[in-house]
């Protein structure tokens, strides 16, 4: 009976070992995926930042008025050609 006893607590301790060596193995793989989507994610905050730079830089005014003048011939019309439309009124929202 002892001899029984001693066999199934064996058999739960050897459970138990397995179980936690599994749970470890699997912990240090979740903790290097982890690190391995940070690592991804500092990536694409960089990537991110550098294009809106790119972008800023892409449409500064005076690039835009230069490449107008220069690719496209176009240029500021005279003050007699300049009409200004004034905005429509805004009604009133009736309760």
């Amino acid at each position: 009976m002892l001899l029984r006893a001693n066999l199934v607590l064996l058999a739960v301790l050897i459970a138990c070992a397995l179980a936690l060596v599994t749970s470890q193995h699997r912990a240090r793989k979740l903790y290097v995926e982890l690190q391995k989507e940070q690592e991804a994610a500092q990536r694409f905050e960089v990537e991110w930042g550098q294009l809106q730079l790119e972008q800023s830089t892409w449409a500064m005014h005076a690039r835009v008025e230069k490449i107008a003048a220069n690719a496209l011939g176009m240029r500021v019309p005279g003050p007699g050609r300049v009409q200004v439309v004034p905005p429509a009124p805004v009604e009133k929202a009736r309760p």
